[in-house]
């Protein structure tokens, strides 16, 4: 059901918070700006953000924050545990200033070195397609790929704590019963997961990155390009999953409050899936039933 109490079913075409399925969006764009000259992937954060690093922090480039071996740690506010989560639900946050946070841990390891996934790199991102383009990230995002791939049920909310029309509600199981947790001001995520969508726009969108003219076939080359680091299945804001011996697919999975959520596919076209589950536990795994589904999906 879509809401606990009623018998209104979940909505086939209902959006739904994407969670970090964002990078992806974050990292089109970015290619997109790299095809038109406007964002060169090789140039490093210290380029286009002088003084956002503190010196101890060795040249991190662009390609380094889209495919998370940059080495610049998260933030530690725990936005996902439930008591943390009711009382800042609503608060708008800076992204300079969660950066910041990150920030002053210091270097988690030298550029390069190692695959570490994480918000960090791409909320530095962010910043620096508003640097290049002298403009709000979500509007380049808007711009560059949601308007040109006709995505009608995608959008980023910035500090609107609403779902704007049909959606299922996510739950949170306390002892006391089920808290509904669908609003909330997703500015902490920014561009690394705030995005609202449907599984519509999620296969098109994926469809158009992985085939057609969309990107050109540097750009696709670049997107999946997985870097030479120990363990590493990450490339720009998506991840290759290696299902079984000769079945593998792209895609990438994000999680918030509420929602756990996924898209992949194969290079091919012929398989590709898109899900959306509650699973009543924030930063919890997928429920069995879902698991089953998803795997049986590409079985």
């Amino acid at each position: 059901m879509a809401r606990l109490g009623t018998r209104q079913p979940v909505h086939p075409d209902g959006r739904f918070r994407v969670g970090s399925i964002t990078k992806l969006f974050t990292a089109a764009a970015a290619l997109k700006l790299a095809g038109s000259g406007r964002l060169d992937l090789d140039r490093t954060v210290q380029h286009y953000l002088p003084g956002l690093l503190t010196p101890d922090f060795k040249p991190v480039t662009v390609r380094q924050l889209l495919n998370h071996t940059h080495g610049i740690a998260g933030h530690e506010l725990p936005h996902k545990d439930p008591a943390w989560f009711l009382e800042h639900r609503y608060d708008t946050f800076d992204p300079r200033e969660v950066v910041g946070l990150g920030v002053a841990r210091g270097p988690r390891f030298d550029p390069g070195d190692r695959q570490e996934y994480g918000n960090a790199g791409y909320l530095v991102a962010g910043l620096v397609i508003e640097a290049v383009t002298g403009r709000p990230y979500a509007e380049t995002v808007r711009e560059e790929v949601i308007r040109p791939l006709r995505l009608r049920d995608t959008y980023l909310p910035g500090a609107d704590h609403r779902i704007r029309g049909a959606h299922a509600r996510g739950y949170e199981r306390t002892a006391t019963g089920h808290v509904d947790v669908t609003e909330v001001n997703p500015t902490l995520q920014w561009a690394a997961a705030e995005a609202i969508s449907s599984a519509p726009d999620l296969d098109r969108f994926l469809g158009a990155l992985l085939r057609g003219d969309f990107l050109t076939p540097a750009q696709r080359a670049e997107l999946l390009a997985v870097p030479d680091a120990p363990g590493a299945t990450h490339a720009l804001g998506i991840t290759r999953i290696e299902l079984a011996p000769g079945l593998v697919v792209w895609g990438k999975s994000g999680d918030r409050p509420g929602y756990n959520n996924g898209v992949a596919g194969t290079l091919d076209g012929d398989r590709a899936l898109v899900y959306s589950v509650n699973t009543l536990s924030m930063g919890g795994g997928q429920p069995a039933a879902a698991v089953r589904i998803i795997t049986a999906a590409f079985s």
